[in-house]
């Protein structure tokens, strides 16, 4: 068999699990492949910690660059994290002839237009399967089995960090700062835990997905970005009361020749597949012309589901080799002169269902008060509901409405908060339900 040698860079948690399965597995995945596969060189800065593997004498190195210079080396997999020496190592290795695999979202989310050019150019494969939802298979699903569709939508639930926060905020009714504590404590959420709960690491998710579905630049400086921080139980409450549940959500949709791409949290129908994807199981909604919904399922983080994409994407470049055909499928989807950029629609453009909560004086014409403004706006409210009542403070009143613009529904809320009927600032979740008019 001819020998192909592999370099990691970082052994962290997935390089761990990637170090584990090219030698606990090796003899199964060189059976698939063809090849033998030699873990040569494994890079990182700690080579003292016990990580439940024996490497071979001499493997466990603290010189990265001595990984992307090696001659021998024929992939590069990269699990240092981050944008910086990341970065510089990837360029190198490419630069150097060598393929690369990375799991790292958020430096293609904001490189990737410059990495994947690069490696185009040389001739080599950048894979990156394990960068968006673990070992869910989303990117090889949109660059191979759904290349002859038109993708129309993308929604997903791409963050197990913020999936078990809500799940335990909807059925413990834990406030939103007792359920984060919880998620820290079984290390489901990082210390600190901003660029999961504010939807930034979601963020690079669909901003890569949007460049594989509709053949665009990845764009994520125009992905619109809110978090799960302001949900609170009685959302929670309400939303179950009209038939929802509320998930932080991926959304992108080709519209007349502009995608939207936006995070925030939802509301989803009950029976929605999405609604019931509880833990830190991610899941995605993909939607072709040719084969309606799909959805995809699975364990987006931890260390072996992810090492498990890595490897799949060593076994695709493994076959290349064997073959002479480097870039037969391209790392985007598209050709690379055929990737375009595509305006994406700001927030204020799009056009969707709204949940609205006003703290609102229990005084006889409230009501009226509050859906007036919003008529004037071109709003229409399909329900109403009011909670309690207090003849001496504010009640909560809640609202579903038809479907409206954002632009409008903002210049509405602005107004509504400033009647002095209205006791704080109004709530606004926006809804996702194809049954609503």
């Amino acid at each position: 068999m001819k020998e192909i040698k592999v370099g990691l860079l970082g052994c962290g948690t997935v390089g761990t699990g990637v170090a584990k399965l090219l030698l606990e597995n090796n003899e199964i995945i060189s059976k698939r492949v063809g090849a033998t596969l030699t873990l040569k060189w494994v890079a990182d800065l700690d080579t003292e910690t016990d990580r439940g593997i024996q490497f071979d004498d001499g493997v466990l190195i603290t010189e990265a660059q001595k990984v992307v210079d090696d001659p021998e080396i024929d992939i590069v997999i990269e699990m240092i994290g981050g944008e910086g020496a990341a970065k510089d190592f990837m360029l190198k290795a490419i630069e150097n002839g060598k393929h690369v695999i990375t799991a790292n979202k958020a430096l293609l989310a904001s490189q990737g237009n410059m990495l994947f050019k690069a490696a185009a150019l040389k001739g080599v494969d950048l894979a990156f399967e394990a960068a968006v939802g673990g070992c869910m298979p989303i990117i090889k699903s949109l660059r191979e089995s759904l290349v002859g569709n038109r993708i129309t939508s993308m929604i997903g639930k791409l963050n197990g960090t913020c999936n078990y926060i809500l799940y335990k905020i909807t059925d413990d009714g834990s406030p939103y700062q007792n359920a984060l504590s919880e998620a820290q404590l079984k290390g489901y959420a990082e210390a600190d835990p901003t660029l999961d709960v504010e939807g930034i690491d979601t963020s690079h998710k669909i901003a890569i997905l949007g460049a594989l579905a509709y053949g665009m630049e990845i764009n994520l400086a125009d992905v619109y970005i809110e978090g799960i921080s302001k949900i609170t139980p009685l959302d929670i409450e309400f939303a179950g009361q009209f038939g929802y549940r509320i998930k932080l959500l991926a959304i992108s949709k080709m519209r007349d020749g502009s995608v939207e791409a936006r995070v925030h949290p939802t509301m989803i129908p009950f029976d929605n597949l999405l609604s019931n994807v509880n833990g830190t199981v991610n899941a995605i909604m993909v939607s072709g012309d040719a084969v309606g919904d799909i959805m995809l399922y699975g364990r987006g983080a931890g260390m072996m589901p992810t090492a498990s994409a890595v490897i799949s994407d060593t076994v695709d470049i493994c076959r290349n080799i064997l073959t002479a055909t480097a870039g037969r499928v391209p790392a985007l989807s598209y050709q690379m002169d055929q990737i375009r950029p595509i305006p994406v629609l700001s927030i204020e453009e799009i056009s969707t269902h709204y949940y609205f909560r006003f703290a609102a004086l229990d005084r006889p014409g409230v009501l009226s008060k509050i859906s007036g403004l919003l008529g004037n706006h071109g709003i229409s409210i399909q329900s109403v509901q009011q909670k309690g009542r207090k003849t001496d403070g504010a009640v909560p009143v809640v609202m579903v409405t038809h479907l409206a613009k954002e632009a409008n529904v903002k210049k509405a809320l602005s107004e509504i908060s400033q009647l002095d009927v209205v006791a704080d600032t109004p709530v606004l979740i926006r809804i996702e339900d194809e049954k609503l008019d």
